[in-house]
């Protein structure tokens, strides 16, 4: 188990990175579209691009930042049985979940995205938008995003199958808390 240890504490850093990134994104974001409003508004000025830039970045913070939430068990659940089972019956649910449901969803998303990004960024594409951007940079974010989230998808699986077995992970990298959101 340590190879595979060691490489969910190199996924979980390295999507810890991204979190930071799409965190960052947000407050962008946020910072662009204030200062496009008030360029329309105060100035009747303003450009397309600075619109097809904040959908890139709230693209960002989706695609970059969904992997990350998968790390600190933040993600959306359909809670019916789960916060009533036991510490060790979440985890096994949350096993076959990964294995069965996450780990080949987000392989297949990735590889069919794939394409429509190089498709993109082989036809040079550009927004049809006056002053549009290019676009193959945002697709991009399909594919990479959809990996991110397979490979913490590992991750958590590694980790999950590790306490199964008894072994403590010594750095808490396990967010298994879990608590029923107030109705």
């Amino acid at each position: 188990m340590g190879p595979l240890l060691a490489f969910s504490r190199a996924v979980d850093a390295m999507n810890t990175a991204f979190g930071r990134l799409a965190d960052w994104l947000v407050l962008l974001a946020c910072l662009i579209s204030a200062g496009n409003a008030f360029a329309r508004y105060g100035f009747s000025s303003g450009s397309n691009a600075w619109l097809e830039v904040q959908w890139y970045f709230f693209a960002g913070v989706v695609m970059l930042g969904a992997a990350y939430t998968l790390f600190r068990n933040e993600h959306v659940r359909v809670d019916l049985i789960y916060g009533s089972i036991s510490e060790r019956a979440r985890l096994w649910v949350d096993v076959v979940g990964i294995a069965l449901f996450l780990l080949p969803a987000m392989a297949l998303l990735a590889w069919m995205t794939w394409p429509f990004f190089v498709e993109s960024w082989v036809r040079a594409e550009t927004s049809s938008s006056p002053g549009g951007l290019i676009r193959w940079p945002v697709k991009l974010l399909l594919p990479v995003g959809f990996a991110l989230m397979a490979v913490q998808g590992l991750s958590e699986l590694v980790k999950r199958v590790a306490l199964l077995r008894g072994i403590k992970l010594e750095d808490g990298r396990l967010h298994a808390s879990y608590a029923r959101p107030d109705q």
